[in-house]
C-alpha cells in the first residue's frame, strides 16, 4: 500500500490480491478525472479528488498501458486515462492509427507520412485486421474482402470534427480500392480525379481547417462479381452557399475562385472581364482577409482542376461556361447600388454601369433586364401581377441570394456531370455490390452559428445515433434476445436530441419551415416560438439574458448556441421571380439549363424548403447506411493550431468522451463481435469435423457445440444463444485459420488428383503426338533418302557426261587452236611478204625518182649553158646590126623545168596510189 499526500488530501492505492507483479494496481474505489504531463487528478468512491504524481500513476499502470497497444480493447487498464495515454504514446511515435476492435481511430498528423506507398498496398491486401499494425488500408481491404465473401453491401463511415482529416481519409480509401480492384481501367482514374474538382468547388478555408469540406458527400463504388470496379455514384448534401457572399475573419471563399484568378491566362481573364487578378479587388473574396494559404499553389491546383475535367469528359465549352458564371458571380459582388425615393417609396438604382455591363454580358441578358430584375420585385396577387421597387438593403439581399443560387446550381451540375461519366448503373442489367464511403461535415461550434451549423450538427447527430444503434443498441438488444450472459453497458443515447431537432412533432426544423411560409414571419418570431415550445426541455438552452437573440441545444458533443438571424431566408433558399424570368430569356444556354423551369407562384407553399430537402436526403442516406454492413473510422484532431507533433490532451479527451470511445472500448472488449446462426456456422465450419452426415439431417446447435469444444481452447470465450453462436475475434480468427488450412489441404488433394488426370491426359496426347511425329518423320526420312540417292545418280551421270563433254571440248578446242595458229601464221607471213614487196617497190620508186631528179638537174644545167651561149652570140650580132638594143627575150627553160617538176611530182602520187592498191589487196 502506497500513500500520496498533497494539499488536497491523501489517496490510498492498493493492489488486487490476485494481481501479478506487472499487473496494474488500481486506486481502491478511485477513478481518473483529468490527466496532465506531471500529475493526474483522481476521485475516490466518496467523491473526494486528489492530485497524484504522473510517474506514480504510470508505475501502477498495467504493462500494456505503459508500452502501448495496437488495439485498445487489449489494454489491461481499460480506463479513460489509459486510452488517452495509449493514443498519445502512439502519436509521438507517428503511429496515427489505433484499433478499438474493428473500429479505427485516426489522429490527424498535420504532415505527410510515408505510409501510403505501393508497399503498404501489397502488404495489407488480403489480411485480417488483427494480423498487421493498424492502418486505414486494413479497414478498406476488410470491407472489400467481406464484400466478395458475403456478397453484401459495405459502407465506411468517417466521422470527426472539422479539421480531423476526414477528407484525406476518404481519398486514401478510394485510392486503395482502385489499387486492389486489379482492373486498372479508365473508370478508376476518373473516380480518383473527381476529388480535385469536388474539393475546389466544395472546400474552403475555415478557422479550424485549411481544406474544410463545406458539403457532405457519399461515394458509392460499384463492383462486379469478380471484384472489379464497374462504376460509382456521388451524392452531395447541403452545400454551404452562404460562404459565397460572406466569410468570417481569417476564412476564405471556395478554392475555385482563387485558383481561377491565379491560373487563367491574361487573354482568358480579359475575355471574362477579370481585369484585376488580385482577390482583394473582389468583395466576395476579400471579406475574410485571408487570400493565400501556406503550402497551397492556386495556379498549380487550377491546372490540376482543368486536367481532371478533361479526364471526366467535360466539354471545353462547358468548362468555359462554368468559368464565365463564376466570373459573373465575382462581378455581381462588386456591383454598387444607390438608394433613392420614387413616389414616396424607397427604391434603388443600379449606378455601377461597368459591373452591370460585365454581368449582363456573361449572363447573356441585357443591362436593362438585369437592372430591373435586381431593383424590382414582381408578385402575383389573385392572378394579377404587381411590380414594386426594392430598397437598397433588399436589393443587396436579392443580389446575394441570386449569387448563392447561381453557385449552388453550378455545383449541382458539376456533380451530375461527374456522375454521368462514372455512373454505369443504367448501363447494367443487374444490381452490383457496393462499398460506400461517407465523408460528411464534422461537428461545428463557432462563435456565431447559423442555419448551416444547425443542419450540419443535425447530420452529425444522425451519424452518432447510427453509431450508437449499431454498436450499443442493436448489439445489446441481440444479446438479450438470444439470452446469453451479459452485463449491460450504459451509453449516451442522443435520440432525444434528434427528436428535438427534426423527428418528433413541433420540432425545430418544422417550426422553421412553418415560419418560413408565413408572409409576416421573421427570425424574431421564430425565436419566440422556439422558446415557447421547447423552453422547458433540458436539452434546449435558453440564453441567460432575454435580450440575447440566441437559442442553444445540448448536442452529444456539447452545447451549441445558434443565432437565428437569417434562418428563414436561408431556409427558403430562393431568389426573386424576376431574376428567374430573366434567366429563362437568357442567351446563355448553359445558364438556362442549370435552372429548372418553375411556374409562377404567389406563396412559398409550392416550393420545398432547404430543411425539407436536407432531411429527405439525410433520411435516404441513413436508410442506405442501414442496409449495408458498416465500418467506422473516428478521426481525432490533436490540436487547434494545425501543427504536427502537438497533442492537446484536453481537446483529445473531449473528443473521446462525446464520441463514446470509452463505452465503445468496453463493449468491444466484453462483447462478441462475431456471430453466426447455427446453420451458417455449420455450413462454414463443418469440414473441421470429419465424417459428418448431410447438414439437413444434423442438429446444427449440437454440431456447433462440438466444433467449439473440440477446436477452441478451454479459455476461449464464446456463448451459445437461442439461434446464434457468439465468438470473439481471436476465436473466429483461429477457426478461419483452421478452415483455411483444411480447405487448402483439400484444395491441394483435389489439385493433385486433378493434375494427375490432366497429366495422364496430357501424357497420352504427347504419346499420340510423338507416334504421329515418328511416323511422319520416318516416311519423310525414307522419301528424303530416296530423293538424295536419285539426286546422287543424276549427279553421277551429269559428272560422266561432263567429263565426256569436257574431253570432246578440249580436243575440239585443241584442233581449233592449231588451225587458228596455222591460219594466223599464214596470214602473218603473207602480210610480211606484202610489206616486204611494198618496201622494195618504194625503194625502186625512190631510186627512179632520184634518177629523174638527177637527169632533170643535168638537163637544166645543159639548157642554161646553151642559153648563155646563144645569148652571147645574139648580143654580138645585135650589137653589130642595130644600134638599138634588141627586144627582151623570153626564157624558155622555165616550161621545161616546170614540166619536169610536174612530172616528178606526179610520180610519187602515182606511187602512193599504187601502194594503196597493194594495201587494199
Amino acid at each position: 500500500m502506497t500513500n500520496f499526500q498533497n494539499e488536497l488530501g491523501e489517496c490510498v492505492w492498493v493492489k488486487p490480491q490476485n494481481a501479478v507483479d506487472n499487473e496494474f494496481a488500481v486506486p481502491f474505489g478511485a477513478r481518473v478525472i483529468r490527466t496532465e504531463k506531471t500529475r493526474t487528478l483522481i476521485a475516490n468512491d466518496e467523491g473526494k479528488q486528489f492530485w497524484v504524481p504522473a510517474e506514480d500513476v504510470l508505475k501502477s499502470m498495467h504493462i500494456t498501458s505503459q508500452q502501448g497497444v495496437d488495439d485498445m480493447i487489449t489494454l489491461g487498464d481499460l480506463q479513460e486515462y489509459a486510452i488517452l495515454r495509449n493514443l498519445e504514446m502512439r502519436y509521438e511515435k507517428r503511429l496515427i492509427y489505433t484499433y478499438t476492435g474493428s473500429m479505427l481511430i485516426a489522429i490527424n498528423p498535420y504532415q505527410t507520412l510515408p505510409i501510403y506507398t505501393n508497399r503498404e498496398v501489397t502488404q495489407y491486401r488480403g489480411k485480417k485486421i488483427s494480423e498487421l499494425p493498424p492502418h486505414i488500408f486494413a479497414i478498406s481491404d476488410n470491407a472489400f474482402q467481406q464484400l466478395k465473401r458475403d456478397r453484401t453491401n459495405q459502407c465506411i463511415v468517417i466521422s470527426g470534427e472539422s479539421g480531423a482529416g476526414k477528407t484525406e481519409s476518404t481519398k486514401l480509401i478510394l485510392q486503395y480500392l482502385a489499387a486492389i480492384s486489379g482492373k486498372h481501367s479508365w473508370i478508376e482514374q476518373q473516380i480518383i480525379e473527381a476529388n480535385p474538382i469536388l474539393e475546389a468547388f466544395g472546400n474552403a478555408k475555415t478557422v479550424r481547417n485549411d481544406n474544410s469540406s463545406r458539403f457532405g458527400k457519399y461515394i458509392e463504388i460499384r463492383f462486379t462479381d469478380a471484384g472489379k470496379i464497374q462504376g460509382a455514384n456521388i451524392e452531395q448534401y447541403l452545400l454551404e452557399k452562404s460562404r459565397i457572399v460572406a466569410q468570417s475573419r481569417d476564412e476564405r471563399n471556395y478554392h475555385i475562385f482563387y485558383c481561377m484568378l491565379a491560373g487563367l491566362s491574361k487573354p482568358e481573364l480579359t475575355r471574362l472581364e477579370l481585369l484585376e487578378n488580385s482577390s482583394t479587388k473582389y468583395h466576395y473574396l476579400s471579406q475574410g482577409g485571408c487570400l493565400q494559404l501556406d503550402g497551397k499553389n492556386d495556379a498549380k491546383d487550377f491546372a490540376d482542376i482543368r486536367a481532371a475535367m478533361k479526364v471526366l469528359s467535360f466539354a471545353p465549352e462547358e468548362v468555359w461556361c462554368i468559368f464565365s458564371l463564376l466570373a459573373a458571380i465575382l462581378h455581381l459582388g462588386n456591383m454598387q447600388f444607390t438608394a433613392t425615393v420614387v413616389q414616396n417609396m424607397d427604391a434603388t438604382e443600379a449606378t455601377d454601369v461597368v459591373n452591370l455591363q460585365r454581368v449582363a454580358l456573361l449572363l447573356g441578358v441585357s443591362k436593362k433586364a438585369l437592372a430591373t430584375a435586381l431593383t424590382q420585385k414582381t408578385i402575383y396577387v389573385h392572378g394579377e401581377r404587381v411590380v414594386t421597387s426594392l430598397s437598397r438593403d433588399m436589393t443587396i439581399e436579392g443580389r446575394d441570394a441570386f449569387a448563392k443560387s447561381l453557385y449552388g446550381a453550378i455545383f449541382i451540375r458539376i456533380v451530375e456531370r461527374i456522375n454521368m461519366t462514372i455512373d454505369t448503373k443504367e448501363k447494367l442489367s443487374k444490381a452490383l455490390n457496393t462499398i460506400g464511403v461517407l465523408d460528411i461535415f464534422g461537428f461545428e461550434n463557432f462563435s456565431d452559428n447559423s442555419f448551416e451549423q444547425l443542419c450540419i450538427n443535425y447530420a452529425n447527430e444522425n451519424l452518432q445515433q447510427f453509431f450508437v444503434r449499431h454498436i450499443f443498441k442493436m448489439e445489446q438488444a441481440e444479446y438479450e434476445q438470444e439470452s446469453i450472459k451479459w452485463q449491460h453497458i450504459d451509453f449516451k443515447d442522443n435520440q432525444e436530441i434528434l427528436d428535438l431537432i427534426g423527428m418528433k412533432s413541433v420540432n425545430i426544423m418544422s417550426l422553421i419551415d412553418e415560419e418560413s411560409k408565413f408572409p409576416k414571419g421573421t427570425d424574431n418570431t421564430l425565436l419566440e416560438k422556439l422558446h415557447v415550445q421547447h423552453g422547458n426541455r433540458s436539452i434546449y438552452v435558453k440564453p441567460k439574458s432575454n435580450q440575447a437573440a440566441l437559442f442553444g441545444i445540448r448536442h452529444y458533443a456539447g452545447v451549441v448556441m445558434y443565432n437565428p438571424n437569417g434562418f428563414l431566408e436561408k431556409n427558403r433558399d430562393s431568389f426573386s421571380m424576376d431574376l428567374r424570368e430573366m434567366i429563362s430569356k437568357s442567351k446563355n444556354k448553359f445558364l438556362v439549363d442549370i435552372f429548372p423551369l418553375q411556374l409562377p407562384y404567389d406563396t412559398m407553399k409550392k416550393q420545398l424548403t432547404l430543411s425539407v430537402k436536407f432531411r429527405n436526403s439525410l433520411d435516404l442516406l441513413m436508410r442506405t447506411l442501414s442496409a449495408a454492413h458498416p465500418f467506422f473510422i473516428r478521426c481525432i484532431k490533436p490540436n487547434e493550431h494545425k501543427k504536427p507533433n502537438l497533442f492537446d490532451r484536453e481537446l483529445c479527451v473531449r473528443q473521446l468522451r462525446y464520441s463514446g470511445m470509452m463505452e465503445t472500448a468496453r463493449i468491444r472488449h466484453a462483447g462478441y463481435p462475431i456471430r453466426h446462426s447455427y446453420r451458417d456456422f455449420v455450413e462454414r465450419y463443418c469440414l473441421l469435423l470429419p465424417k459428418l452426415a448431410p447438414i439437413r439431417t444434423l442438429d446444427c446447435r449440437q454440431v456447433t457445440e462440438d466444433i467449439c469444444k473440440q477446436l477452441l481452447t478451454a479459455t476461449a470465450d464464446y456463448q451459445f444463444g437461442r439461434t446464434k453462436v457468439f465468438l470473439k475475434d481471436v476465436d473466429d480468427t483461429y477457426l478461419e485459420k483452421e478452415r483455411a488450412r483444411i480447405v487448402l489441404k483439400s484444395i491441394i488433394a483435389i489439385q493433385r488428383g486433378f493434375r494427375r488426370v490432366l497429366f495422364r491426359r496430357q501424357l497420352c496426347r504427347y504419346r499420340e503426338a510423338a507416334l504421329t511425329i515418328q511416323k511422319v518423320w520416318r516416311g519423310y526420312k525414307q522419301r528424303r533418302d530416296f530423293l538424295i540417292a536419285r539426286q546422287g545418280f543424276h549427279r553421277l551421270g551429269a559428272c560422266i557426261a561432263q567429263k565426256h563433254l569436257t574431253l570432246h571440248f578440249t580436243r575440239l578446242r585443241s584442233c581449233v587452236t592449231h588451225l587458228q595458229a596455222h591460219c594466223r601464221g599464214y596470214l602473218a607471213r603473207r602480210a610480211f611478204k606484202m610489206r616486204q614487196q611494198r618496201h622494195k617497190d618504194l625503194q625502186a620508186l625512190r631510186a627512179s625518182e632520184e634518177l629523174l631528179v638527177r637527169q632533170a638537174k643535168e638537163h637544166q644545167q645543159a639548157d642554161r649553158e646553151r642559153q648563155s651561149r646563144l645569148g652571147a652570140n645574139a648580143a654580138v650580132v645585135a650589137a653589130a646590126t642595130a644600134p638599138k638594143p634588141p627586144p627582151r627575150a623570153v626564157s624558155t627553160p622555165n616550161p621545161i623545168v616546170t614540166q619536169a617538176q610536174i612530172h616528178v611530182r606526179e610520180r610519187p602520187m602515182n606511187m602512193m596510189n599504187g601502194m594503196n592498191g597493194v594495201n587494199g589487196v
